[in-house]
């Protein structure tokens, strides 16, 4: 087998986690041969096209980069270049089998959990909503069925019971640099172990209906908020407009409350009120505005005390 550093790579993402780690990967010295990534979108009012993370890095670098609307237009493209192993990471799109079979050792995915459990679109966000005190990423080989490839590393991490999307995302892609780097430079002495299927989980692609709060327990309410804080961010109506909850903490268990009543402040943080206990929460957002802490909330009479949130 060749040296790893000169292994041919194709690398194949879309999102700012992969353009991370294939800046890794190049800073590392391997050889990407190419990049593919999904067609830049449209954004803002102008609707300009905005090229995604994965395509700024394969161009800072001058990567050969392939931008498909349908995967099976580059297939020669991709053949003639004669991959030795093609590495995805978020890459947002089902690899067809012409491609899986393509490069000589394999077509691999970093997967952000711990497989088999949160296959699928979202898992570091239900790891955190479902309150697991852990997750990790998953290297694995990639098959027809949708991350069920035997697994050839596993790293775990510790989610801590006030950490955000945010922080799991930073201890992820920490350890996904790193593990992707060791995997490719100990390839030879890679050992697969397959998935028991009978205990998948799945990680439903996240809808905008479910990031309403309704404040009927604490546990679920703090765990919902931080999944998706800080984006897209949950809400709830404060007098008939939409409010964003940022940085949720548990304040008090085993109290009985009314949902969403507003009880006050503790510092700077709004306290909120669920059936059976009370938040802390350290910034709300009103439409318009940038988000603000609960006091400067109050004192710009935007909220006050027992005001309900729904």
């Amino acid at each position: 087998m060749k040296n790893p550093k000169d292994l041919k790579i194709i690398f194949m993402g879309t999102p700012e986690f992969a353009a991370k780690i294939l800046e890794h990967l190049v800073t590392q010295n391997f050889n990407i041969a190419a990049v593919v990534s999904q067609p830049d979108k449209p954004f803002g009012r102008g609707k300009k096209l905005r090229p995604t993370p994965v395509k700024k890095i394969a161009a800072e670098n001058k990567i050969q980069l392939f931008q498909p609307g349908k995967m099976k237009g580059i297939y020669d493209d991709l053949e003639f270049i004669d991959p030795d192993i093609i590495i995805t990471v978020a890459f947002g799109k089902i690899l067809r089998e012409k491609v899986i079979s393509m490069p000589k050792y394999g077509c691999w995915n970093l997967h952000t959990s711990l497989l088999p459990k949160y296959r699928g679109a979202a898992p570091m966000q239900r790891a955190i909503e479902n309150g697991e005190d852990e997750t990790g990423i998953s290297i694995f080989k990639i098959v027809k069925e949708l991350d069920a490839g035997p697994i050839a590393l596993k790293k775990k991490i510790k989610i801590e019971q006030n950490d955000n999307l945010e922080k799991v995302y930073d201890k992820l892609l920490e350890i996904s640099k790193k593990s992707l780097e060791d995997f490719i430079n100990n390839f030879e002495n890679i050992k697969l172990t397959e998935q028991d299927h009978s205990k998948a989980t799945y990680a439903n692609k996240i809808s905008k209906d479910e990031m309403k709060l309704n404040f009927e327990d604490a546990e679920k309410t703090h765990n919902k908020i931080r999944a998706f804080d800080p984006f897209p961010g949950t809400f709830a109506l404060h007098k008939g407009k939409k409010v964003k909850l940022f940085g949720s903490k548990i304040y008090k268990t085993k109290v009985e409350g009314t949902s969403g009543k507003i009880v006050g402040l503790k510092n700077s943080d709004l306290l909120i009120e669920t059936k059976n206990g009370v938040l802390k929460i350290s910034k709300i957002q009103f439409p318009g505005k940038k988000p603000m802490t609960g006091k400067d909330a109050f004192n710009g009479n935007l909220i006050s005390e027992n005001d309900i949130l729904n």
